[in-house]
């Protein structure tokens, strides 16, 4: 008897061996070719076709519903690839419009490049059947990385056959090593919106790993020659800034008009490297960051969106190499290189003044970047920046003065990767420095001389098929500066080493230095139904990256351990389902356990495209090391999640995600959230979606402040105030992408946001090690012009205390549009204004009404810019 699952076994197993033999012939060019998406030329009749697509969407293994037909030529300059997408129902192709990078569910033709012959990374190009062009770079074998903007010639046409795509892809975009004769990787790959089919020439199934590692292999190319690579990138801009300063404000006009130039240069250093320099940059044209309230003790994260930063960043990806999946389960893992850091807002500290004039980030005198692969499977990735000294302008009782509010700093960041034994194991290594030059002793306080990190981070997999790795990275880190800078930072919110029931850290006030260290150690499952994760990591209390990365806390050990299955073939009432679980603790260096749980998480995607996700999270009594902000320890109380997605079928007109989310401890303590995303199609080149959100968040012992006072003492002398708060959060995202042609774009963001917190019921920590308080009477509490005054103990030898009134309203409202033009490849004219109004007016009880009058009514600042940059390439 034979069983099916050995057939299909077979069948599986056949396929593979077929997908790694298939070879892609190209052929040299005698004559030119036209890029207009017109396959005329007879190269495209005479070239050796490939076709025989796989389905990965829906019917994975399956014969690819329509025909495709990809040739490729070359000359001794570019690669140029034909593609002949047939179609049985011309009519129906999607053809929507989008700006760069931007696909909607419509119909697209993918190639992807190996031309290291690395099997671990490459290039991406693409055209969708409405003409947008998209590219990036393959990077740890599975993953994608779309900040790479190469200049490349793409043009797509349509007929009542099908469509077609035509491509030059200069071989000065691509590295590889000179040899007479190339063998590179090479896949393409098809989607075809209506029938939500995804196919290609080598698919990675679903339940596997390995996307560049199976590549077929591209042959035929001979005696070229690695192009010289010099681009030159000058730019010009413009900007005016219209704003609402005080009437006595001695520096800030009602408007401001401010040319500028920069530079950008990127060259080819022999055949392996690329060097990026960049002179006076400007990173006028991205979009605002969202406006955050936040209420917590650490610092908010932002994505960098900076052109020069985000473009082939994924090298400096570190410790997540040859592991395909990390999970994570409160571990506040550190970035080492967070690039935002570079160029941020000044640090210094502010001297006594009325008004003050401080630069809104540090100018950025110049920065290099060099990243390529060197002979030996070698990934290297630098850079280096200057920031120079700013200068903030201060007005004190009409007498105006300079101070210096950031220092000369530089900034180095190191990276080289070695994969080993076809990548089946790798290491690499990366180190930060920071050094800063201070004119003005003062603000030494508030920034460390110098930060050096260090990390060392591999892989190694563990069986021939390459279905479990193991990998991991440890790392150093050691910061100096003045004794005031050292005792600052071992007591700010990453450390609090001055916790008073604390036995394993405390401040050293004669320290001109820190150190520490961390690590992480992650073993997987990559292949096979059957999924597990486990990790354990570690952030001694002294490590510290914030001078070039992010981190929020140190002093954390946690550990994680979770599976679960994967359904990838479709069943009766659903096309893919997974059902994962897990156990999850994080302590202290003191042992006291912080956070643990167990967590289950279930998703499906129904016949008809629809998905739904639900998890569930219960949390025990654990304890707190940081309610207090630097005080005793305290406890957690026990708490359950319940998260929810939802999500339509993304091809249709409208298409609306969902997400709801409860926590909940007790009656007094819980939060949720609900939030909706619509997305509007109405025509094939616009794209509308809003994104409004609700957040009910009430705490029974939020932060308020502590004072001193030698009589509190069970609690060491200090009383630690909290008070139970009702806050409520609602904003939206709006976005509007109206696409032109596939050069001329228009982007629209806002996002208007109110938030009003109440604070009742104040109250003080009872003693440590507990979740127990004290609750102010009314007779304890005095309020009087925003202001309240606590008397902790009546008649008793305590002093009383007081402070402002922590109830808030803020009210934001930020948006930009963004009209680009890319005139020429490469070469692209920026008009962009962005608008931005903020309110702390505080009025009780909160009235949404009220609140949006309130900010509608806020005077706006608006800035104007218009830069336009030229692409050189020598």
């Amino acid at each position: 008897m034979i069983h099916m699952r050995s057939v299909f076994a077979f069948l599986f197993t056949a396929v593979s061996v077929l997908q790694a033999e298939i070879t892609v012939q190209a052929l040299r060019l005698d004559q030119p070719v036209t890029i207009d998406g017109v396959l005329s030329e007879t190269v495209w009749k005479i070239a050796p076709a490939t076709t025989g697509f796989l389905q990965l969407q829906p019917v994975e293994g399956a014969p690819a519903t329509q025909q495709t037909f990809v040739r490729i030529a070359y000359d001794d300059n570019a690669l140029y690839v034909g593609a002949d997408m047939m179609d049985s129902s011309p009519d129906s192709i999607v053809a929507r419009l989008n700006r760069r990078d931007n696909t909607d569910n419509e119909d697209l033709f993918f190639l992807g490049i190996d031309s290291y012959h690395d099997h671990r990374s490459g290039y991406y190009f693409g055209l969708t059947a409405g003409g947008t062009l998209i590219d990036g770079v393959h990077y740890n074998d599975d993953w994608t990385d779309d900040t790479w903007d190469g200049v490349w010639e793409g043009r797509v046409h349509r007929d009542g056959r099908g469509w077609t795509a035509e491509m030059r892809i200069p071989f000065s975009q691509l590295r590889f090593r000179k040899q007479e004769k190339y063998i590179w990787g090479i896949n393409f790959r098809r989607d075809i919106s209506r029938k939500n089919e995804q196919s290609f020439l080598v698919y990675t199934p679903k339940n596997s790993s390995g996307v560049v590692s199976r590549f077929a292999e591209l042959i035929g190319i001979e005696h070229i020659r690695p192009a010289r690579h010099i681009e030159i990138l000058p730019y010009s801009r413009i900007k005016a800034a219209y704003t609402h300063p005080d009437a006595g404000d001695p520096f800030h006009k009602k408007s401001d008009y401010s040319p500028d130039v920069g530079l950008d240069v990127k060259a080819g250093l022999g055949n392996n490297l690329t060097l990026d320099l960049t002179a006076n940059p400007d990173f006028g044209q991205v979009e605002v960051d969202p406006a955050v309230v936040n209420l917590g003790d650490v610092e908010t994260y932002y994505d960098e969106k900076r052109p020069f930063f985000i473009e082939g960043s994924s090298i400096f990806n570190f410790g997540q190499g040859g592991a395909n999946s990390y999970w994570s389960f409160n571990w506040s893992g550190p970035s080492f290189f967070y690039s935002r850091r570079i160029g941020r807002s000044p640090q210094g500290s502010k001297p006594n003044n009325d008004y003050s004039d401080i630069p809104e980030g540090a100018h950025i005198l110049g920065a290099a970047k060099v990243s390529g692969k060197l002979p030996g499977n070698w990934n290297l990735g630098t850079v280096h920046a200057v920031t120079r000294k700013e200068m903030g302008r201060f007005s004190m009782d009409g007498n105006t003065f300079k101070s210096e509010v950031e220092p000369l700093t530089y900034y180095g960041v190191f990276r080289a990767q070695k994969e080993i034994n076809k990548a089946r194991q790798g290491i690499g290594l990366l180190s930060t420095l920071t050094a800063r030059r201070f004119d003005d002793q003062r603000i030494r306080q508030d920034m460390n001389d110098d930060a050096l990190v260090v990390g060392l981070d591999g892989w190694t997999f563990l069986d021939s098929s390459k279905t479990w790795v193991l990998a991991g990275w440890l790392g150093a880190s050691r910061l100096t500066g003045s004794v005031d800078r050292m005792v600052n930072l071992q007591r700010s919110s990453r450390h609090y080493f001055q916790r008073p029931d604390a036995d394993h850290v405390s401040v050293d006030s004669s320290a001109t230095s820190l150190s520490g260290a961390a690590g992480r150690f992650v073993f997987n499952k990559q292949k096979g139904n059957v999924v597990f994760n486990s990790a354990f990591g570690f952030i001694s209390p002294g490590f510290d990256l914030n001078d070039m990365g992010f981190l929020n806390r140190a002093d954390m050990i946690n550990a994680h351990a979770g599976g679960g299955y994967r359904w990838t073939k479709p069943g009766k009432w659903y096309r893919e389902a997974g059902l994962l679980g897990a156990v999850f603790q994080n302590a202290d260096f003191g042992m006291h356990t912080t956070w643990k749980g167990v967590w289950a998480d279930n998703w499906i995607q129904f016949l008809n495209y629809m998905y739904l996700e639900w998890a569930v999270a219960y949390n025990p009594k654990t304890t707190s090391a940081f309610r207090t902000r630097g005080g005793p320890l305290t406890l957690n109380p026990p708490g359950r999640e319940i998260d929810v997605w939802t999500s339509t079928d993304s091809r249709k007109p409208f298409v609306l995600n969902t997400f709801g989310y409860i926590y909940r401890c007790n009656s007094k303590e819980w939060s949720r959230a609900i939030e909706a995303t619509l997305q509007w199609k109405p025509r094939s080149n616009i794209s509308v979606s809003l994104g409004p959100r609700v957040d009910w968040n009430d705490e029974y012992a939020m932060w308020v402040d502590a004072f001193d006072d030698p009589t509190a003492d069970r609690t060491y002398g200090r009383r630690y105030v909290f008070a139970e708060m009702q806050q409520k959060e609602i904003k939206a995202n709006f976005r509007l992408n109206w696409t032109f042609t596939p050069k001329l774009s228009l982007q629209l963001f806002m996002q208007p946001l109110l938030s009003h917190g109440d604070y009742e019921a104040f109250k003080e920590l009872d003693k440590p090690n507990s979740y127990d308080f004290n609750i102010y009477s009314g007779s304890q509490i005095i309020r009087s012009n925003g202001e309240y005054e606590i008397d902790p103990d009546g008649p008793g030898p305590a002093k009383s205390f007081g402070f402002d009134n922590p109830d808030f309203n803020k009210k934001s409202l930020r948006g930009n549009a963004v009209l680009r033009w890319e005139y020429k490849p490469g070469s692209t004219l920026y008009l962009v204004w962005t608008q931005s109004r903020w309110n702390e007016d505080y009025e009780e009880p909160f009235s949404y009404h009220r609140s949006v009058h309130q900010l509608l009514d806020t005077p706006a600042d608006n800035i104007f810019m218009v830069k336009a940059t030229y692409w050189w390439s020598l």
